[in-house]
């Protein structure tokens, strides 16, 4: 009999902790409804349009979500929500977006050859170069205005509706509302609102598309996370080491670099591929500063091997925090690098793949996981290099995606 409570009890904290909320609420303006604006839960594929009446109900989960409202011709709205303090219903007015990212801008973008290549250079930074990437179309690129800072080497990207991206190899139709986009000394940050809906397709395509999720999901920032949350990184393939990251003792400094540069300078010297075993003047020494100027700023120094989980996350009350000191190396041993990862990287088509590593640089103090989804709520608190910062869009799958149990 007590094994029966026992029992029922669990069945019951499960249906509790997987328990779904239906949200209700308005979307209007000036008094007005507004019918057909889009509600959706921001990254996922969970999302639906307004009546009528302006009204419109969503299903969730329990959890912490980001709310996105959007209709053209006015401002997005992104609202955080977690649904033990929602209250019914949600009320949301639009105010007229009267910049529309500088509608004269746009009307005069010019679809030249210099168009042609900032878009190449925003497909590359924003889709990627993977496998995936290639089957990764945007469908309404001229949408798109850039600005092209030369003398800073930056590429800001505006967008005057949502992009359509149309991805044949994961099954999905993304709509993405950019808000941010700059490409800066081979540095990407991006942001925006994602909303996924399946494509159409027959059961061929569709058991193509779950094996392509699976692994777009496998080894990624969210599977890892998750892997954290649950207590499973060794399990699930992931081993963690953590570094420190300190100035190369054996590059010159910005300032000697300078000196050096202005000195061959003033002498007028051309002859940099000139040999030197033993610097003899102050031209061979200026010499030796600039080639050594090509060294790398910074070494790491791995110093703790498999670290655990309580090294890295941490939790308050609710909510757990990334909380670890200096640097994480993230190796996900189960799945081998895209052969376009060594290509792109390290310009190297002959490059053997490798385990896939990356590495987690934390831009704030204590980023939040949510528990969901495995993701950071603010991602730009977060910097990735490596393997993860070599997927990009291509490889993204929805919040409320579930990979199949093994």
């Amino acid at each position: 009999m007590e094994k029966n409570i026992f029992v029922i009890l669990l069945l019951l904290l499960f249906q509790f902790s997987n328990a779904q909320i239906v949200l209700k609420g308005n979307v209007s303006s000036k008094n007005t409804p507004l019918e057909g604006a889009a509600v959706y839960v921001n990254n996922s594929s969970i999302g639906t349009s307004t009546d009528s009446n302006g009204n419109f109900e969503l299903t969730v989960k329990s959890g912490s979500y980001d709310i996105v409202v959007s209709y053209l011709g006015f401002k997005t709205i992104s609202y955080p929500l977690h649904t033990s303090n929602y209250k019914e219903p949600l009320l949301f007015i639009l105010e007229e977006d009267a910049n529309m990212l500088d509608e004269v801008v746009i009307r005069n973008t010019i679809y030249d050859d210099n168009w042609k290549y900032n878009l190449n250079q925003f497909k590359t930074s924003f889709i990627g170069l993977s496998t995936l990437a290639k089957d990764c179309e945007i469908l309404n690129p001229k949408v798109l205005h850039f600005e092209f800072d030369a003398r800073n080497v930056k590429l800001e990207a505006f967008a005057k509706e949502p992009l359509k991206i149309k991805h044949k190899s994961l099954g999905y139709l993304i709509t993405y509302d950019l808000v941010y986009f700059r490409l800066e000394k081979n540095v990407v940050t991006y942001l925006g609102y994602t909303k996924y809906e399946d494509l159409k397709g027959g059961r061929s395509k569709k058991r193509k598309w779950e094996k392509n999720r699976l692994s777009a999901y496998k080894g990624s920032r969210e599977h890892f996370y998750k892997s954290l949350l649950d207590g499973s990184t060794k399990l699930e393939g992931f081993i963690v080491n953590q570094f420190r990251r300190v100035k190369n003792p054996q590059r010159p400094s910005d300032d000697e670099i300078r000196k050096a540069r202005l000195y061959l300078r003033s002498k007028g010297f051309r002859n940099y591929s000139k040999k030197i075993s033993t610097p003899k003047t102050a031209i061979d020494s200026s010499l030796l500063i600039i080639r050594k100027s090509r060294l790398s700023k910074y070494v790491d120094y791995l110093y703790k091997k498999d670290i655990p989980i309580n090294d890295i996350i941490s939790q308050e009350g609710e909510k757990h925090h990334l909380t670890f000191k200096d640097y994480l190396s993230i190796v996900y041993t189960k799945e081998k690098e895209d052969l376009n990862y060594g290509r792109s990287v390290f310009s190297n088509k002959k490059r053997t793949p490798g385990p896939q590593t990356s590495s987690i640089v934390l831009i704030k103090k204590s980023p939040y996981i949510e528990e969901n989804s495995g993701q950071i709520i603010s991602p730009l608190d977060v910097f990735y290099e490596g393997y993860w910062a070599f997927e990009k869009m291509a490889e993204t799958l929805p919040l409320d995606y579930e990979a199949p149990l093994d």
